[in-house]
């Protein structure tokens, strides 16, 4: 094994319900009366992409809004809550990446979210998990079409100079993970709150806490 790749920022740290409390307050701000709750939003999440989902919302209610001020109102707010919180790495990350590092396994993020999210994110695990530790760093501007279309994770395998069989995918959610199995890549479910009673058969494995198994 020669690589590791994280597919989200939610692989990392858990954040989809501080996500979903971001939505609301930007509604709210945009002068909404929108509220998804708990089964909304794990609905709404079969889909990837926040832009899009509040474009299939609005057309769904009948309202025409600027999806894309919305979505940026809800990072702005995702930001500070993630600031804010004392939100720590998920069970097991913190030993993958000691586990890799010992035995020179390269580490790559392969998101398709906004760079603003991910630095983020980095920030908010400061002490636990450096952004200098990985080789491949994915955001949104990379590619055209986000998953469960391969090419982010395509990317990865170009700028890391890596076959598809010589590295494994660490997911948590059914788009994403199919992003990775389109891209001929082995992956292990490691499923948010929001994903933890899909059905993850397609992959090698599926874990609510991440171990050194994922390499065996």
């Amino acid at each position: 094994m020669k690589a590791v790749l994280f597919g989200s920022i939610g692989t990392l740290i858990e954040t989809s319900d501080i996500q979903r409390k971001s939505f609301n307050l930007a509604f709210k701000k945009e002068g909404l009366n929108w509220y998804w709750g708990r089964e909304t939003y794990g609905k709404l999440l079969k889909k990837s992409g926040g832009i899009k989902r509040i474009e299939d919302f609005a057309k769904q209610n009948g309202v025409n809004i600027n999806a894309k001020k919305v979505w940026q109102n809800k990072t702005d707010i995702f930001n500070k809550i993630i600031f804010s919180n004392n939100v720590g790495a998920r069970k097991g990350v913190v030993k993958i990446f000691k586990y890799a590092k010992k035995n020179n396994i390269d580490i790559g993020l392969v998101s398709s979210t906004s760079k603003k999210n991910i630095n983020t994110i980095f920030k908010a695990l400061d002490g636990q998990i450096n952004k200098e530790e990985f080789s491949f760093i994915g955001n949104k501007n990379l590619v055209s079409k986000p998953k469960p279309n391969p090419d982010i994770y395509l990317k990865a395998l170009e700028i890391m100079n890596l076959n598809k069989q010589d590295c494994i995918a660490i997911e948590d959610s059914i788009e994403s993970a199919k992003s990775a199995i389109k891209a001929g890549i082995q992956c292990v479910a490691f499923p948010g709150i929001y994903h933890s009673d899909e059905n993850f058969d397609f992959c090698k494995m599926k874990l609510n806490k991440l171990d050194i198994s994922i390499f065996k």
